[in-house]
């Protein structure tokens, strides 16, 4: 990936230098961008967790910006729990999609000593079934009656997920679902068995969350739960790792006042995924983004 570096303008060659046959382009180091502070740590990764478009879009976002800035950014992709330990560990600096207080509790409680929180940058993530838009049921507990009109089979996200956890420990002993076929893989699997269900005219019963962009891509609706095994709406964290804010005082407030609604991130989400554009397209995509919506992003660096 192209990194774009901020060059600083070199002071004249002087003395000994040029003597010596040095440049003083060659001896100045970097100047960071005029509002970047000079003892941020320059080098910076985030943790994205595979299939979570939501994270993954702001993960971009932040990428660009900081670059733009200066930083030096990369994003390093792995399920929720292993990013989780590497942030822990320090491998990873950041990650932008920690739910919180209930699909990443377990995460939070194992590596929390190890792990700062930055707070809640979007606060109506809710874990959902959903199924298609004319499915026979509008409930989860009328699942298990009707199981056999989904080909007895939930299809799920992957393992390691918070949801795939609350699928398995709270929903389906909940609603006694335990004979249908609970199939784990991974998102981008979850949403092709999705859209070829419903291009097929059949109904499908799938673990999703909102915020994601399916549902302004397909026509579906969430099941009712009116036990609440799937938990009330939660706060999207940005978690990072021990000593985060001596290394990026400035960056550190930053992030702890980023703040993105969910029609906000519909649209950066929808200029991402919902098209047929490679990831190799998103940092274009993204800066397109930014210069349409260039108020709110100069928002979120705001200068001393």
């Amino acid at each position: 990936m192209n990194k774009r570096f901020i060059r600083g303008t070199a002071l004249a060659a002087v003395g000994a230098l040029a003597l010596a046959g040095c440049s003083a382009a060659d001896s100045e180091p970097e100047a960071p961008e005029e509002g970047t502070s000079t003892t941020d740590q320059m080098d910076l990764t985030i943790g994205v967790f595979n299939g979570w478009p939501e994270g993954e879009a702001v993960s971009y976002l932040w990428e660009a910006i900081l670059e733009e800035k200066g930083y030096d950014v990369e994003l390093e992709y792995a399920d929720a729990g292993p990013v989780f330990a590497g942030i822990a560990g320090g491998d990873y600096d950041v990650a932008l999609d920690g739910w919180l207080p209930m699909t990443h509790a377990s995460y939070m409680e194992e590596f929390g000593d190890d792990l700062v929180d930055l707070g809640s940058w979007n606060d109506d993530a809710v874990l959902t079934m959903a199924v298609n838009e004319d499915a026979p049921i509008t409930s989860i507990a009328e699942l298990a009656e009707h199981a056999d009109e989904f080909d007895n089979r939930i299809v799920g996200i992957e393992p390691g997920a918070g949801l795939t956890a609350a699928t398995q420990d709270e929903v389906i002993p909940t609603y006694g679902l335990d004979g249908m076929e609970f199939i784990t893989s991974s998102t981008p699997a979850m949403l092709a068995e999705l859209s070829s269900a419903l291009d097929a005219g059949e109904n499908i019963a799938v673990t999703l969350w909102r915020p994601h962009w399916a549902y302004d891509e397909f026509a579906i609706r969430d099941l009712e739960d009116p036990e609440g095994t799937l938990g009330a709406a939660e706060g999207i964290h940005t978690i990072a790792r021990t000593g985060f804010e001596t290394d990026f005082p400035t960056l550190t407030p930053w992030l702890e006042a980023f703040k993105m609604d969910s029609e906000l991130l519909f649209s950066l989400e929808n200029a991402m995924f919902n098209s047929d554009a490679e990831a190799s397209d998103y940092p274009e995509i993204v800066e397109t983004w930014i210069t349409e919506n260039q108020d709110y992003v100069d928002s979120l660096t705001p200068t001393a």
